[in-house]
């Protein structure tokens, strides 16, 4: 789902050539698009828009955004990530520090539509599911054939 402001952008046509069903809304947070299957949140914007349109207004939506979604990502686009956009970067990772807002820095609509993709399809229930047994198999794995491991069952098996 998307907010209307998405209908006619770039990233709403990527999605749509790669078949992608997209839905708007007037009812989400302007500039964001939400995966509502893996329940995660993207709120788009680019810096120059964060400077022209004034640094306060933009942390507004974004503590309101934060607030409704609690997988969310502020996706920040710079054709260039100079100075004035890590500064703008920091100060939004200074506000919303310990929240759980994640801010991806990103250069182009591809590389945009390619990370949201991803993470909406890692965040799926049968992916997330299938890459938490593969963690746990990883795990008993190096557990069973680790001689720190073992060395550590004999410590424990003579302090009995």
């Amino acid at each position: 789902m998307a907010s209307r402001s998405r209908e006619n952008h770039e990233i709403s046509t990527v999605l749509q050539r790669q078949q992608h069903r997209v839905r708007y809304s007037e009812s989400v947070e302007i500039g964001s698009v939400i995966f509502s299957l893996s329940g995660v949140a993207f709120i788009l914007a680019d810096t120059q828009d964060v400077v022209m349109r004034g640094e306060e207004q933009f942390l507004e939506r974004i503590q309101k955004f934060i607030n409704i979604h609690r997988n969310s990502f502020l996706v920040l686009s710079a054709a260039l990530h100079g100075p004035q956009e890590w500064n703008i970067m920091f100060r939004i990772q200074r506000r919303f520090l310990g929240s759980n807002l994640r801010i991806i820095p990103v250069h182009n609509t591809a590389e945009t539509v390619k990370l949201m993709l991803t993470i909406a399809k890692m965040t799926s229930k049968p992916c997330a599911d299938d890459i938490r047994y593969k963690i746990a198999m990883t795990k008993a794995h190096i557990m069973e054939n680790s001689p720190v491991w073992k060395m550590l069952q004999e410590y424990q098996l003579h302090c009995n």
